[in-house]
C-alpha cells in the first residue's frame, strides 16, 4: 500500500517542480522578441521536451553523449526497484506465514528467526523506496540539465577572460601588516 501510495504522489510532486521552467511570459519592460526572452521561450520549450521523453532536451541540444547516461541511469533503477521488490513481497509473505499460526503452512525460510525475516522485509521495502526517490531524482535532472544546456547555449567562453593571482602584502587600518592574495579578473 505504501509502495503506491509513493507512485501516486510522485507526478503531482515532479509537475511542482516543472512548473516554474514552463513559464512562458516575457518580464516586463522586456520586447516581446528579444534575444533572452527567444532564449528563454527555446530553454522552456527544452525542458518540457526532456519531461515528456527523458533525454530528448539533451538531444535537441546536440548533447548525444548525455543520453546513453539517462538511459543506463533508468534501466538500474528500474532493475533496482523490480528487485527490491520482489525480494519485499517474498519476505513480506514469509512473514505473514509465519505469524499466521497455521500447522499447515509450509515455512520457506526454516532457518530464520521471525526477526530475520522482518529485518529483511524492512531492508527490501526500504531499498525500494529508496530507488523511487532516485528515479524521481534523475528525472528532475534529466530536465534540469537540458534547460541549463539550453539557457548557456549563447555563453561567451572566449579566451577574453582571465583570472590572475598575485601575493599581496598590505597594512591594515591600523598599521598591521596583512599577507594574502590579490584575485585580478581581465576583460580584454
Amino acid at each position: 500500500m505504501q509502495g503506491n501510495y509513493f507512485k501516486v504522489l510522485t507526478f503531482p510532486i515532479l509537475l511542482l517542480l516543472i512548473l516554474p521552467l514552463l513559464s512562458f511570459q516575457a518580464k516586463a519592460g522586456e520586447p516581446e522578441d528579444s534575444l533572452a526572452n527567444l532564449s528563454r521561450k527555446r530553454a522552456n520549450k527544452i525542458a518540457l521536451q526532456s519531461a515528456i521523453l527523458p533525454g530528448l532536451g539533451q538531444a535537441s541540444n546536440h548533447k548525444y553523449w548525455k543520453i546513453p547516461i539517462i538511459y543506463a541511469g533508468f534501466g538500474a533503477l528500474v532493475y533496482f526497484i523490480d528487485s527490491n521488490d520482489k525480494n519485499y513481497k517474498l519476505y513480506k509473505t514469509a512473514f505473514l506465514y509465519r505469524n499466521d499460526n497455521d500447522s499447515l503452512t509450509i515455512d520457506q525460510f526454516p532457518n530464520f528467526t521471525t526477526d530475520d525475516i522482518k529485518v529483511r522485509k524492512d531492508y527490501y521495502r526500504r531499498n525500494r523506496d529508496l530507488s523511487y526517490i532516485l528515479t524521481a531524482v534523475l528525472y528532475s535532472l534529466n530536465i534540469i540539465d537540458a534547460y541549463v544546456d539550453a539557457q548557456l547555449r549563447n555563453f561567451d567562453i572566449s579566451e577574453d577572460l582571465s583570472l590572475r593571482t598575485d601575493p599581496f602584502m598590505g597594512t591594515l587600518q591600523h598599521g598591521e601588516p596583512v599577507a594574502g592574495l590579490r584575485f585580478t579578473f581581465t576583460l580584454k
